[in-house]
């Protein structure tokens, strides 16, 4: 690729324009390709959007499909950027920094949820599609009057989003299990600290045995399953702490590398 010359890849990611725009007009493209693998990923998953499944839905042929995307990789490339693009802007005007911030990680957390496949996304490059350079650039504006470097402000936000991201994933994870599981969940979490209590030797394991041996997860009631409080309160807590952290840099003005 020459200097200043776009990809093929990025040319389609970002629907620039090509060639004349003369002649007929394609049955298809890349939005209609894209969407259909979105629709079948909300129904089952990244396994439910493979290319044969996309073509059956659209009536073309599998092959056919490469005239809108260059392959799987940057189909999944392209789903992820359409996705995220429901919750690309912010709502209302944040008062501060850390409001911004905050409502930037819910905002995103929010699309996790109506599209939960996006935690399985492999991460291959930094931002490229026009949605992730709207949530870079709104998580910038979050911090404009702040006195960090930029570098320091991109570290912040790729915390942030790999945090959010850690999060989405361990709640879908936890959540297919106890739906798997034939236990109660407040049952479930007695029997754990029960069974560790009697595992967890306090001379081997001195802080983790006091843990156990005092009933903490036996005096908990696991929530039910079908309720989204609990991940989202684990979520919100997390953030707190992360949010934490970014004001005590914010206060001293500079990161605070070990």
């Amino acid at each position: 690729m020459a200097d200043g010359e776009l990809s093929d890849e990025l040319v389609r990611l970002w629907r620039l324009p090509t060639g004349s725009g003369l002649g007929r007009r394609a049955a298809l493209d890349i939005d209609t390709v894209v969407g259909t693998a979105i629709e079948l990923a909300d129904r089952a998953g990244l396994a439910g959007a493979t290319l044969p499944k996309i073509a059956e839905k659209l009536g073309v042929t599998p092959m056919s499909l490469y005239r809108y995307i260059g392959s799987k990789d940057e189909l999944l490339t392209l789903m992820g950027d359409m996705a995220f693009a429901r919750s690309a802007e912010l709502a209302g005007i944040a008062t501060s920094w850390r409001a911004g911030l905050r409502a930037w990680a819910i905002e995103l957390w929010s699309a996790y949820q109506v599209h939960p496949w996006l935690a399985d996304l492999p991460i291959s490059s930094p931002p490229r599609g026009p949605s992730a350079i709207a949530w870079m650039d709104a998580g910038l504006r979050a911090m404009r009057d702040i006195d960090l470097d930029r570098m320091t402000k991109v570290g912040t936000l790729t915390l942030l989003s790999g945090y959010v991201n850690f999060a989405a994933r361990m709640a879908q994870q936890l959540e297919q299990g106890w739906r798997q599981s034939t236990v109660d969940p407040a049952v479930a979490a007695r029997e754990y600290g029960q069974e560790m209590a009697e595992l967890v030797a306090p001379a081997r394991f001195p802080d983790a045995a006091e843990l156990f041996a005092v009933g903490t997860f036996e005096s908990r009631s696991a929530p039910p399953t079908d309720d989204p409080a609990d991940p989202e309160s684990n979520f919100l807590f997390g953030l707190g702490v992360i949010l934490d952290g970014v004001q005590a840099i914010v206060g001293s003005g500079s990161p605070n590398h070990p």
